[in-house]
């Protein structure tokens, strides 16, 4: 009796999860969705979401998802009226994996097509921690705005900082720290991150050498190539 009792709440359960799964989803047109600035038709922030807040300050396109337990967060706080408005950009169909957190205080703004891993991070503002008579977490440090361009892929649990330009196709290997520019059509991993390869045109995929430069007269981004790999 007891094992028959202990399957039918395992059942019970399992069953609810699943309703509270499909029900608890914010889509397009929903009265939640509603509270977004804008919130593209398709796109869903699946069930649970771990924290949303500054809806207002949020835009979203079209067909994009966030699987569960996502963080979107805009502004210092529920009261906060932001300087410059939306505070979080994204494009079509992005998918952002589980876990996923982006948090505004300035300005991040994400392309379209764009794919993350699980527990991917991104902001535009740090701590301070120069005064010693306040805590770090008490000080307010820089505020840079954060742009992901069309296509670009950021693997399980990478974290991008505040000032960062991740390129169009450019793709970050897992557990990377981004703390500067990646440029268009690159490779990239570490901590921090840098370049491993990148598409040159004429050339195909490349290897980068120690000095990651523009070679003068070649464009933005291009890489050197005049000393072996470190």
């Amino acid at each position: 009796m007891a094992g028959l009792l202990h399957r039918v709440a395992v059942d019970v359960v399992h069953r609810a999860w699943d309703a509270a799964a499909r029900y608890g989803a914010i889509d397009s047109g929903s009265a939640r969705a509603g509270r977004f600035d804008t919130f593209g038709e398709g796109t869903r922030i699946c069930f649970p979401a771990t924290g949303l807040m500054g809806e207002r300050w949020i835009r979203l396109g079209a067909e994009t998802l966030f699987a569960e337990h996502a963080t979107l967060s805009a502004g210092m706080s529920p009261e906060h009226v932001p300087e410059r408005r939306p505070l979080i950009t994204i494009g079509d169909r992005c998918v952002f994996g589980r876990g996923t957190g982006i948090v505004a205080n300035w300005g991040v703004a994400i392309g379209d097509d764009v794919w993350t891993g699980h527990y991917v991070y991104i902001t535009d503002h740090n701590h301070g921690y120069e005064d010693l008579d306040v805590p770090p977490g008490r000080q307010i440090g820089r505020h840079e705005s954060v742009r992901i361009e069309d296509g670009a892929w950021l693997g399980h649990g990478t974290v991008v900082l505040p000032g960062v330009t991740i390129g169009r196709h450019a793709v970050v290997g897992a557990g990377s720290v981004v703390t500067s520019d990646l440029p268009d059509h690159c490779v990239a991993a570490g901590n921090p991150a840098r370049v491993l390869r990148q598409h040159v045109t004429g050339e195909g995929w490349v290897r980068p050498y120690a000095a990651p430069a523009a070679v003068p007269g070649s464009g933005s981004g291009a890489v050197s190539r005049s000393r072996p790999a470190l």
